[in-house]
C-alpha cells in the first residue's frame, strides 16, 4: 500500500516543480518589460529636454541675426502722418506726435489670418501699459476703411489705428507681409521688429527694450 501511495504522489509533486518554474519565467518577463518601458520614456523625455535646450537659444540667435540686418534698426523712425480708422470725422496721427515715448507700431491687415490671432494680445498689452505711457499703433495695410473698421468693432480694438491704403508707410519701414511690428523708443529709434506673429514672450521683450 505504501508503495502505491508514494508512485501516486510523484506525479503531483513533478507538476507542481513544472509550474513553479513558469510562474517565476512570466514574473521576470513582465518585469523586463516594465523596465524597458521605464527606460524608454526617460530617453524620450530627456531627448525632447534636450531638443529644447537647443532650440531656445537657435531662435534667439536668429532674432538677433535678424536685428543685425535690418537697416532700419538703430536709426530714426521714418515719420509718417495718416488718417486715423475711425467711425468718426478722420482726425490726422503723426508719428512726431508722440516723441518722448515708446511706440509700438503693429502692421496689420483684415484678411491676415495671425493678425487676429494676436489681436487679443495687444489689446490687453496696451490695456495694462497705457497708463505707464506706451502708445500702440495699428496701421491697417493696403485695405478698405470698411474692411478695417470691421476688424476692430470685432476684435475690441481700441487702441489708435491708422489706415495705410496705398501701402507707402508701411513699405517705407521696409514692411512686405502681415503682421509685421515695430518697436520704436522714446528717442524716435528703431530698436526691434518682429516680422510674424506676436507671442506673449515676444511681445514682452521688445517691450522692455524701448521701455527703458
Amino acid at each position: 500500500m505504501a508503495s502505491m501511495e508514494e508512485k501516486g504522489t510523484a506525479p503531483e509533486i513533478s507538476q507542481v516543480e513544472k509550474q513553479a518554474p513558469a510562474s517565476k519565467s512570466k514574473g521576470s518577463r513582465k518585469r523586463r518589460i516594465t523596465i524597458f518601458i521605464g527606460v524608454s520614456l526617460l530617453n524620450i523625455a530627456l531627448l525632447v529636454f534636450l531638443w529644447t535646450q537647443l532650440l531656445t537659444p537657435a531662435q534667439n540667435a536668429a532674432q538677433g541675426q535678424s536685428r543685425a540686418n535690418d537697416p532700419l534698426v538703430g536709426h530714426r523712425a521714418p515719420d509718417f502722418t495718416l488718417d486715423a480708422l475711425s467711425l468718426h470725422p478722420a482726425a490726422s496721427i503723426s508719428l512726431a506726435s508722440f516723441k518722448g515715448k515708446p511706440v509700438v507700431l503693429n502692421v496689420w491687415n483684415s484678411t491676415c489670418g495671425p493678425c487676429v490671432n494676436e489681436a487679443p494680445l495687444l489689446q490687453s498689452q496696451w490695456q495694462r501699459l497705457q497708463s505707464q505711457g506706451v502708445v500702440f499703433i495699428g496701421i491697417d495695410f493696403q485695405d478698405t476703411k470698411s474692411d478695417g473698421l470691421s476688424f476692430l468693432e470685432k476684435y475690441g480694438i481700441t487702441y489708435l489705428n491708422v489706415l495705410d491704403a496705398s501701402g507707402s508707410t508701411a513699405i517705407s519701414y521696409g514692411v512686405t507681409g502681415t503682421p509685421e511690428t515695430i518697436f520704436i523708443d522714446r528717442q524716435g529709434v528703431v530698436i526691434s521688429r518682429v516680422p510674424y506673429e506676436l507671442t506673449k514672450q515676444t511681445l514682452q521683450s521688445n517691450l522692455q527694450l524701448i521701455s527703458r
